[in-house]
């Protein structure tokens, strides 16, 4: 009997939810309020009408506030209190991309760039205040921990670093420039992940990636062992130069773009699918072994691809130096793709930037949610395998050659 009830009692809450369109936004408006006139209360040091001695201040009626949700926009019933402003928890844990966000696009309306649509989401977000004072005020409480953020020390090391570069547009001197966005990513020797750095600048030139790297190493980035990244001319000079004990993980999955376009429309799908079944071997020996039978397949067919391929694709190959467990992680930029996915969601409802600041400030105030994320999460990558790989290749060094003893 009492299942059958139970069941009864679950129908019920549907009906009423499907009858009632508003009915979630009703029981967030109900806790929250709720929520709030606790807060008060502690505050107060009483409860509604109640008399203690303990009483700092008293109640002096309510102001409305919109407070956009999952559900949608909600109306509030704020509570006040007579001397001072009440500042509830509830308004205040807006998340750092959330006030940088809101920073950008208010700088936008200040400047006289903005459209109606831009106004709307400001006064939805920020209340009904779009001066350069209020501005400030949300800027000045993100700036302090972003510059924190950026110029941490890396106590640890990092034997894995992936790179890449995005761009967003950005107003500079009245004019709308492309401005890269350098991010890199490290796996430290615990196994989890973090944003190490990110960086605006002019172009992804030798020059940027060198001053954004060095930057890295006076940080205290140390202990790297791979760094992945795409085939950028400049990236891959200033790898060299900053990092010359590092091995260099070209990006097979930018590879394979690049392969695509040495194939015509026409071509024999096979081809394509049987270079990207490479990757999937037991080990780099094997790797080599097939790679020569393909090039042997191919040759006559599309011997342009197979120029490219013989030339570049070793290059693809460094992660089968590392444990097997590790290698479907190390052979792409997979991992700062996404990231860069994430910041692509957000930018691209700015569009174009009032001006460098808020550009970079609203991108490392998502990479600083994303990182404590990932700090708090799960483990990324089990490192024992590669302290057991590096015994093992110390152990094989240190075996006598027979050939060379004979």
């Amino acid at each position: 009997m009492s299942k059958k009830n139970n069941s009864n009692k679950s129908i019920d809450l549907k009906v009423l939810i499907s009858e009632d369109e508003d009915f979630l936004k009703l029981m967030i408006r109900k806790g929250i309020e709720e929520f709030m006139e606790s807060e008060m209360a502690e505050i107060l040091q009483a409860g509604r009408s109640e008399r203690t001695y303990s009483r700092t201040d008293y109640r002096s009626g309510y102001y409305s506030r919109n407070l956009v949700t999952r559900v949608g926009e909600i109306e509030l019933r704020v509570p006040q209190k007579r001397n001072g402003a009440f500042s509830t928890q509830i308004f205040e844990r807006y998340q750092r991309s959330e006030k940088a966000f809101v920073a950008a696009l208010a700088e936008m309306y200040v400047q006289g760039v903005s459209t109606r649509k831009v106004k709307r989401i400001t006064e939805c977000l920020c209340g009904h205040e779009f001066s350069s004072s209020s501005i400030s005020r949300i800027v000045k409480k993100l700036d302090a921990d972003l510059d924190a953020f950026a110029n941490r020390r890396l106590e640890v090391e990092y034997p894995y670093l992936i790179l890449d570069a995005r761009y967003e547009r950005v107003r500079m001197d009245g004019v709308i420039k492309s401005q890269a966005v350098l991010i890199a990513i490290g796996v430290n020797t615990d196994g989890y992940r973090s944003i190490l750095a990110v960086e605006l600048a002019g172009s992804e030139s030798e020059t940027s990636w060198m001053h954004f790297l060095e930057s890295l190493v006076e940080r205290g980035l140390s202990g790297v062992d791979l760094v992945i990244s795409d085939a950028h001319p400049g990236l891959r000079k200033a790898i060299t130069k900053v990092l010359p004990h590092a091995l260099w993980q070209r990006c097979y999955v930018h590879f394979l773009r690049n392969v695509l376009s040495y194939l015509s429309k026409k071509a024999d799908k096979s081809c394509f699918e049987e270079l990207r079944q490479l990757y999937d071997r037991k080990d780099l020996d094997e790797a080599m072994t097939d790679l020569a039978v393909w090039l042997v397949k191919w040759q006559d067919k599309c011997s342009r691809l197979c120029d490219f391929v013989e030339e570049n694709i070793e290059e693809t190959f460094t992660f089968y130096n590392f444990p097997t467990k590790h290698r479907i992680h190390l052979r792409s930029s997979n991992l700062i793709e996404r990231l860069n996915q994430e910041i692509k969601r957000r930018t691209k409802v700015v569009r174009i930037f009032p001006n460098a600041a808020s550009c970079l400030r609203l991108i490392r105030s998502l990479a600083v949610e994303i990182d404590e994320g990932w700090l708090e999460g799960q483990r990324y990558l089990e490192m024992k395998f590669l302290v057991q790989h590096k015994k093992e290749d110390l152990k094989s060094q240190s075996k006598p050659n027979p050939k060379s003893a004979a």
